[in-house]
């Protein structure tokens, strides 16, 4: 609410002074460039020609700019520099009231052109037109920016962090995500070991030659003639 309120009182405010200027600057144009540096000269101000040029030129299209809005803070300097010029050359000796050709009227102009160019015009006028397009394009293209790494896979402001293949893979694995080309399909097989021969049983060292002999005897076909009955 308070930005709007700066910005109707500087639209008001500007458009006035730019009225005032610009009727002082005209008048000058129509009085002609030669009587106007001619009555610079008769109020002894240094350089009457550039002078006189200066406050023409200023006056017209600084009071077009304030009207319309458009580079406020610098026609707000050049203006100040010219009231600022025309107290010290001419209105100061005489007072403050305008009857006298005192510097009230061009203190109040340099106090309003001092007052745009510390703050501006405000945003109702061309200036606040294409700070907003401005504005616009800048925050489209970080958009469109952000977009662009987005779809890249690099966060903006750095760069991402890379790790090995095998463990992105073995990472995208355990989460239950889609798998990644480093990641890989098939697990390799173990190495083939030759199996080894299972040692004798514990028991088989308590039986003597004998009883070795009677085992042979029981479980071959042909029994030998001479065999000795088990001792059983």
């Amino acid at each position: 609410m308070k930005r709007v309120v700066f910005d109707v009182a500087a639209l008001i405010t500007r458009v006035a002074a730019g009225v005032i200027f610009l009727a002082h600057g005209l008048q000058k144009w129509q009085g002609g460039f030669g009587a106007t540096a001619q009555g610079f000269r008769e109020m002894g101000i240094p350089m009457p020609e550039l002078a006189a040029g200066y406050a023409t030129v200023v006056e017209i299209v600084g009071g077009i700019l304030l009207i319309v809005g458009l580079l406020v803070r610098p026609v707000g300097l050049l203006l100040l520099i010219n009231m600022l010029g025309a107290i010290a050359f001419v209105h100061a000796p005489n007072g403050i009231l305008a009857q006298n050709n005192g510097w009230e009227l061009p203190g109040a102009l340099g106090s309003l052109a001092l007052l745009f160019l510390a703050l501006g015009g405000g945003r109702i006028g061309l200036d606040g037109l294409f700070g907003s397009l401005l504005r616009r394009r800048r925050e489209r293209h970080a958009a469109e920016d952000e977009l662009t790494a987005y779809r890249r896979g690099t966060p903006m402001g750095g760069t991402e962090p890379t790790t090995g293949g095998m463990a992105t893979g073995a990472t995208a694995g355990r989460a239950g995500g889609p798998t990644t080309p480093s990641e890989s399909t098939t697990r390799p097989e173990p190495p083939k070991v030759p199996r080894q021969p299972a040692p004798p049983r514990s028991g088989a060292s308590n039986l003597n030659d004998e009883d070795m002999r009677d085992i042979d005897a029981l479980v071959a076909d042909d029994q030998p003639e001479h065999r000795k009955p088990p001792n059983r």
